[in-house]
């Protein structure tokens, strides 16, 4: 599954991963990352998600990575926003206002580019790509935003009866990517009505990933010993 694959896609208006309204996963359990005001949350592989603009509408910065052009420019004219575009480096960085979108390879953004971010909200890239792009991906994504807390959505059916994408991302697989830096906790399981393109049942589901190194700075101190106290 190589680039052309998705330039492939948006020209041909192939883009039925494209929701018609904002992600009710996204806008029900966001809350539930603690995010503070304002907050900076990275979206990879965004495309021209209305996840966007709510999010924007609710405050927060938004910082996105995309491999289309043609999407980014799409978002850009649908929010009526006009974006300054820039060369940076071996990407092209789109940006107005609380907006920045890096169009390329995801695995040419690097942290210095992005900067700092307070969250990722992954919808669609984990799912979208196959195991051994995923293991790759998991590891970029942990390095780019310093192991930043996530709210991830992933699908759960059969991958017997559909090659994807998207692709079948089960408990056990987001443990392997996830779980030796976070604290894994599965906020809500939603069947699709319909199934999965019609050809399958199929759910998805929603992760909280916090940074065990986060947990680890909340937990209170331990209470000082019997002997220790006056």
């Amino acid at each position: 599954m190589d680039a052309e694959f998705w330039h492939g896609k948006w020209r041909r208006g192939e883009i039925a991963f494209h929701q018609p309204e904002p992600n009710p996963l996204l806008t029900r359990n966001l809350p539930a990352l603690g995010l503070p005001a304002g907050a900076r949350l990275f979206l990879p592989l965004c495309g021209k998600s209305l996840d966007i603009g709510w999010l924007l509408a609710q405050g927060y910065r938004v910082a996105g990575a995309e491999l289309s052009r043609m999407a980014i420019e799409q978002l850009f004219a649908e929010l009526s926003v006009e974006p300054q575009i820039t060369q940076d480096g071996p990407l092209l960085r789109f940006e107005a206002g609380n907006l920045v979108i890096f169009v390329g390879d995801i695995f040419d953004l690097d942290g210095a580019r992005l900067g700092v971010v307070d969250a990722v909200y992954d919808r669609a890239a984990l799912v979208a790509l196959p195991q051994d792009m995923r293991t790759r991906y998991a590891a970029h994504l942990l390095a780019l935003t310093r192991g930043a807390p996530q709210l991830l959505v992933t699908f759960e059916y059969d991958q017997a009866h559909q090659e994807g994408p998207p692709f079948a991302v089960g408990e056990a697989d987001v443990r392997r990517h996830y779980g030796a830096t976070h604290e894994l906790a599965r906020l809500e399981w939603q069947e699709l009505a319909g199934g999965l393109k019609g050809l399958c049942p199929a759910a998805e589901v929603v992760w909280r990933l916090i940074p065990r190194r986060q947990r680890l700075e909340q937990s209170p101190a331990p209470a000082p010993a019997r002997d220790q106290i006056a």
